[in-house]
């Protein structure tokens, strides 16, 4: 299902903010507990209500001192686009403080937002003695990302750390712990990264074995021979990382990374490549060191353009950094796996009881050291489950940029509904269900929203599945979208069969949303395993088909509109050609074509005659959706005359059915007269009638307007009437 901006403002509980002089909402933080979405923006902080995102603003005025942006002016940058504060990143610091970032006009800095202990506190403030320098905390360059996540009280952030936007690296910073990056100007730790995302994941009961995950993508040093090529990375380093002694000091001996693989196997045993990491969502499962990762990744290719969305596990990835090395012996060799002998204890493990008794890593021979600094890549790529994608697009306008996943209990087992947001400004809601068993799933594209009517690109989204909310933040504003809207599935139990939509379910008198834990008896027509052909059959006396007229001028163009709600369902079309005749589907040729809206006859034909049904196929089950009667008016003079003005009947098909709503003229009617047409002369009477038409209605509009202008000099011209006195009883 497709629903426009427009539709999703009137109808379905989609709220907006924006606000003057600022953009770019990049920074979105949820807090549940409160009830707000914290947002970072251009020269703000603001603080939005998670019930509605439209009320109950509070918000800071956070901009660059004047003296940073006029030293940021004389250095060649824009007064007004780069020379400001954009807020990169907020982060849950205590219970009653946020950590925030922001770009200061080329100078990072960073404060401490204190938001009170309770939501009723009504606290949104930065302290000035709170406000500290933001190197490698936040980017300095407003174009470039920043990857961060806080852990207790300490900050992992992969950012560029200089000027110019060439010192990238993983910083740890705030806390007790010394400051730690990656090593400066190695093309084998860092090559021109692209941060994403960073997560923290425990990997035991022990803290000690904490890790730290980022998300990137950058410049691969081991793709030889094929130029400059882009792969998508995961890294991994160690939460107690303190450095080396003697080599490595206050730099990381626990970091490791390895390529990221989301690719389409080929029929001749090549793979087609997205190689573009663009975001990242762990999705928490009942074991917390085990969640799913849910990736979104583009090509780079300008001959082929797509978006997949890949699923990783985290035993895969586990498994990719306790195989071999990758290694080179010199500029002329080869990458290979490492065949010699790794010091123990292996790179990349954390000090810990657990798997050793090293207490720091400045603790770890100089042989470990010294092959962590010249082996930070792993050999084998992490996979996603299955060997493939679980949702593809090609050759279509957009590309993915966000995703957010809710997992959603039905009548018939969980489902993870994938969100995924575009450079379009809109929002995909995509299953994967069984196609015939568990073992050969199928992706389904439930609907496909216009969030923002600028199209601009979704550059972050939120998920609540408290509150059923999706929070959306573009450079223009921000979107607050309701994760289901059961009632526009109409009120057949078929159709809401046909959306297999887990949210949804029939209760026996309406599509409404499936309640896993009511004592409601509920009969959940959307199990995507179950045949559809076995539900009861439509009664059509029961069932009552739209329908409506429309008359078509010989030799020209008519339109027969037909849009289905689901998105999988296969329009097919048949004809009467008198009521008592049989039905026959509709033979398409150069003259008869069959689009995505309906049914286009390019040259109507007087054997055109007869009653047209729209029928919605899907899984076995067939739904007619509309009935169309086809009138052809003969190509003369005195025919097009005779034309009824208001004769073709406007019905929306989308609306399921219901009475046909009269008086209102297809868009399309007077324009596909004109096309294809034979006869030019037929064409300016055509034309004659259309002004006559407008021309007629203008005339009514302006008689009514005199003879509202004859009352108000009747009104007002003259002495006022005297008024009669009083009564003492009025």
């Amino acid at each position: 299902m497709k629903l426009s901006y427009k539709e999703l403002q009137q109808f379905h509980g989609v709220r907006r903010f924006e606000l003057e002089r600022s953009c770019c909402f990049s920074a979105l933080l949820l807090d549940e507990e409160r009830g707000r979405l914290f947002v970072g923006a251009k020269n703000f902080l603001l603080s939005l209500s998670l019930d509605n995102i439209a009320k109950q603003e509070h918000k800071i005025y956070w901009p660059a001192p004047v003296d940073w942006r006029e030293e940021c002016n004389w250095a060649g940058k824009d007064i007004t686009s780069d020379c400001v504060n954009y807020v990169k990143i907020v982060h849950h610091y205590n219970r009653t403080h946020l950590y925030a970032c922001g770009t200061g006009a080329f100078h990072p800095t960073c404060a401490f937002v204190e938001v009170g202990h309770r939501m009723e506190d009504h606290v949104f403030r930065i302290d000035p003695s709170k406000v500290e320098d933001g190197k490698g905390k936040s980017p300095y360059d407003p174009r470039h990302n920043a990857a961060s996540v806080l852990v207790g009280d300490e900050l992992y952030a992969g950012v560029a750390t200089d000027l110019m936007g060439r010192d990238f690296t993983i910083f740890r910073s705030l806390g007790k712990r010394p400051s730690i990056r990656t090593e400066q100007h190695d093309s084998r730790w860092l090559n021109e990264p692209k941060f994403v995302g960073s997560f923290w994941v425990p990997e035991s009961e022990n803290p000690d074995d904490d890790k730290i995950f980022f998300f990137f993508r950058e410049t691969a040093v081991e793709a030889q021979g094929l130029g400059k090529s882009t792969y998508s990375r995961i890294g991994q380093l160690c939460r107690n990382d303190m450095g080396g002694q003697r080599s490595l000091v206050n730099k990381w001996t626990t970091f490791l990374k390895t390529r990221l693989i989301c690719s389409v196997p080929g029929a001749d045993g090549s793979d087609t490549y997205f190689d573009e990491l663009r975001d990242v969502f762990l999705l928490q499962t009942r074991d917390r060191k085990n969640p799913l990762v849910y990736t979104v990744f583009s090509t780079s290719s300008s001959v082929f353009k797509g978006s997949a969305v890949c699923l990783y596990s985290m035993n895969d990835i586990r498994r990719a950094f306790l195989g071999p090395f990758a290694h080179k012996e010199g500029p002329n060799y080869q990458w290979v796996p490492f065949q010699g002998k790794v010091p123990y204890p292996r790179p990349g493990m954390c000090p810990s009881k657990t798997f050793g008794s090293f207490e720091s890593t400045k603790g770890f021979p100089d042989d470990v050291i010294q092959f962590a600094r010249h082996h930070p890549l792993m050999y084998n790529p992490v996979y996603p489950m299955s060997r493939r994608p679980v949702f593809v697009r090609t050759n279509v306008d957009y590309s993915f940029t966000q995703i957010a996943v809710d997992r959603v209990s039905a009548a018939d087992g969980q489902y993870d509904v994938m969100f995924i947001g575009t450079d379009k400004g809109t929002i995909l809601k995509v299953i994967n269900v069984p196609k015939e068993s568990w073992n050969n799933m199928e992706e389904l594209l439930l609907e496909e929203l216009e969030v923002f009517k600028d199209a601009s690109s979704i550059i972050n989204m939120q998920i609540s599945s408290k509150r059923q909310q999706l929070y959306v933040g573009s450079d223009t504003g921000i979107a607050q979208v309701p994760l289901h809207r059961c009632s526009v599935y109409g009120k057949a139990c078929a159709e809401c069969c046909l959306a297999r939509d887990p949210y949804c379910a029939w209760d026996g008198t309406s599509c409404t949303r499936y309640l896993p834990n009511t004592k409601r008896s509920v009969l959940n027509y959307s199990r995507p395993i179950m045949s559809l052909s076995l539900l009861p059959p439509v009664d059509h006396h029961k069932h009552r088909v739209a329908e409506r007229k429309l008359y078509g001028v010989e030799g020209s163009s008519t339109f027969l509109e037909c849009i289905p709600k689901s998105l999988q369902a296969r329009v097919t079309w048949t004809f009467q050609k008198h009521p008592q005749n049989p039905r026959e589907e509709v033979r398409l040729d150069d003259r008869v074509l069959q689009t995505d809206r309906g049914l286009l006859i390019r040259r109507v034909l007087k054997r055109d005659i007869g009653i047209y049904q729209c029928h919605a196929m899907e899984h076995g089950f067939t739904q007619t959706l509309l009935g169309i009667t086809l009138e052809v008016v003969p190509s003369t003079s005195s025919s097009v005359s005779n034309l009824p003005s208001d004769a073709p009947v406007r019905l929306d098909p989308r609306s399921g059915g219901g009475p046909p709503v009269t008086n209102q003229k297809l868009w399309y009617r007077d324009f596909m007269q004109l096309v294809d047409h034979p006869n030019l002369s037929t064409v300016d009477q055509i034309c004659e009638q259309v002004w006559a038409r407008k021309n007629a209605a203008n005339k009514k509009w302006k008689h009514l307007q005199e003879i509202r202008k004859g009352r108000n000099r009747r009104t007002h011209d003259g002495k006022p009437n005297p008024r009669a006195p009083r009564s003492a009883g009025e």
